[in-house]
């Protein structure tokens, strides 16, 4: 890796954030390396990569000047396909946009964001930071973490704000300390897990008192043809998904948008007026999108392997491990808080 300027070490200012983090006493920066007690990380353009080596992606490898286990085999459940997909979907879909703020604030409907103030916010599975994005001038500290390539255009999305840490890293082995954060929200990626997306909830609240999540919802308040068009579309995404061409790819996300998606749209306002919008799939979730914003979902849709979907009863089972659980009335579905 090249040599920077020491005035330019991002992570100089944050020693204390990083000691804290992962829960050492001492940490070391050059700003090629951090160590953190007896681990060692390597920083590439700011971004602490905490990911085994078998686990590095071909864009990292490049990046570093050595890479070593190549033959390695990762411990624990790792999906390279899911990595790579959301690592050319995000540099793919790089820009954050004004549907991304309008999300934000259907995603947070349930928090008081004042309650994030001076507190230490993690984004875990950050993709392009577009939520954090919305968070650098509420939360005192932002913690960003993705596994795949994502987390690069994350950090460049957030140059500005000197607040934030970026971490590369499998959500399944975080090497921080318990209570790392005081807020963790994880929307629309532990669904994308090869596990248990209600086990892996579970699992977090070692990390934070308060944890926001969205997870695919099962269509449980939905009719049942609703469940008939995901049948059908499941059997397309399990034969597209495996098409790594990016021409391809683009070519069908743009295909899928107009012919897909966008003919719910139209149907759905047609409707509205009779009051027969809801029963119009996408309609409820798309219908004031970009299109722009629109193709990117379709990427995200079609090209992951792994989708999860779970009901609202699933979710309220949890209240045998959480003292609290609220989930959102309101789209997406289900976006919920669950509290120790």
């Amino acid at each position: 890796m090249k040599k920077k300027n020491k005035e330019n070490f991002y992570y100089s200012d944050k020693l204390k954030i990083l000691s804290d983090i992962f829960g050492v006493k001492k940490i070391e920066y050059d700003g090629n390396f951090v160590k953190a007690g007896n681990k060692k990380y390597p920083v590439v353009d700011d971004v602490i990569v905490l990911l085994e080596p078998s686990q590095y992606s071909p864009d990292l490898r490049k990046k570093l000047d050595s890479y070593s286990d190549k033959t390695a085999e990762p411990s624990g459940s790792y999906a390279e396909d899911i990595q790579f997909t959301f690592g050319e979907e995000w540099k793919s879909f790089s820009e954050i946009l004004p549907d991304h703020r309008r999300e934000f604030e259907q995603y947070f409907d349930i928090i008081d964001l004042s309650t994030l103030k001076n507190k230490r916010v993690c984004d875990l599975g950050c993709g392009i930071g577009r939520w954090s994005y919305f968070l650098k001038d509420i939360a005192k500290e932002l913690v960003l973490i993705d596994f795949s390539d994502a987390i690069f255009v994350a950090r460049n999305n957030l140059q500005d704000s000197g607040n934030a840490v970026f971490l590369m890293a499998d959500i399944k082995q975080l090497p921080l300390k318990n209570n790392f954060a005081d807020f963790i929200f994880s929307l629309g990626v532990l669904h994308h897990l090869p596990s248990d997306a209600l086990a892996e909830v579970k699992a977090l609240q070692k990390f934070a008192p308060r944890l926001l999540i969205y997870l695919y919802y099962a269509l449980d308040n939905r009719p049942v043809y609703f469940k008939i068009a995901l049948y059908l579309v499941t059997l397309v995404r399990l034969l597209v998904s495996k098409i790594r061409n990016p021409v391809f790819r683009s070519v069908f996300t743009t295909m899928g948008a107009v012919f897909l998606y966008l003919p719910f749209i139209y149907a759905g306002k047609v409707l509205k007026p009779f009051g027969l919008s809801k029963f119009v799939p996408l309609y409820a979730f798309y219908n004031n999108k970009s299109f722009g914003r629109i193709r990117q979902d379709v990427y995200d849709r079609f090209f992951t392997r792994i989708e999860q979907r779970v009901s609202r009863n699933q979710i309220l089972e949890m209240k045998k491990v959480f003292s609290r659980i609220t989930i959102s009335e309101n789209i997406p579905y289900w976006h919920f808080l669950c509290e120790k």
